[in-house]
């Protein structure tokens, strides 16, 4: 039976600090939804805009893989495996946290503001040995989903200990759109970053997001202007 969780912007959790503006997808920190606590392996999808010159100073992670996709600026990063690097806006970064890590997540520019969306998904293997991977993915490419982050080291994008897909796309026209997941058992997590979308009717506005459980294809329509993520996710994990 095909189920489907809609989950809306404005219901989002939501704090404002003096340099942090963060919308939770699900339950995270102080904000706490018993019907939002993941969706399958998909533990965190937040939404950050951190002031010029501010942010998260050395914490730990473990057990979990974060995903980084900066939507626009520039951010520093730093962690206790010796990386140090700035990610943008057009690349991805992948922490795979396992034994565990700390890191600190500095915006990068002292004028602007930097967006960006950070995604937590449990591992399929735990206590495992932490490693970090950053790559530029094409954001010329139109029309058309762009596989960013998979379970395989060989495949195109980043990748997880887990088998999950994340693929991104925007659009500069309407049209009609398929996406056939890679697992039948899996489920699909759409997540609209800018714009709109219309899925089995229901019409998908800016950080709204759909989950759906239970059908192995996903037909979308895509309006002009939107920005889409999909999080191909494990139910059972």
């Amino acid at each position: 039976m095909i189920t489907k969780t809609l989950h809306r912007a404005i219901d989002r959790g939501h704090v404002k600090h003096n340099w942090l503006d963060t919308y939770h997808s699900f339950s995270f920190a102080q904000y706490f939804d018993s019907k939002k606590n993941n969706f399958g392996a998909l533990r965190v999808i937040n939404d950050d805009v951190i002031a010029s010159g501010k942010g998260f100073g050395m914490h730990p992670h473990q057990n979990m893989e974060i995903i980084t996709i900066p939507l626009s600026g520039a951010l520093a990063h730093k962690d206790s495996m010796g990386n140090s690097s700035i990610i943008r806006a057009g690349e991805v970064q992948v922490m795979s946290a396992g034994t565990g890590i700390y890191h600190s997540e500095y915006n990068a520019s002292q004028e602007q503001a930097v967006s960006l969306l950070q995604i937590w998904i449990f591992p399929n293997k735990e206590n495992l040995k932490p490693r970090y991977q950053q790559l530029t993915f094409d954001e010329s490419r139109l029309n058309e989903f762009q596989q960013v982050v998979s379970p395989n080291s060989y495949d195109s994008g980043a990748w997880i200990h887990q088998q999950a897909w994340l693929s991104l796309s925007k659009f500069d026209r309407e049209i009609e759109i398929d996406y056939v997941l890679h697992n039948e058992a899996n489920g699909l997590y759409i997540f609209v970053i800018d714009g709109q979308a219309v899925v089995d009717d229901l019409v998908l506005s800016s950080k709204d997001a759909l989950g759906i459980e239970n059908q192995s294809a996903v037909k979308m329509l895509a309006q002009k202007g939107a920005r889409i993520l999909l999080i191909e996710i494990p139910m059972h994990y």
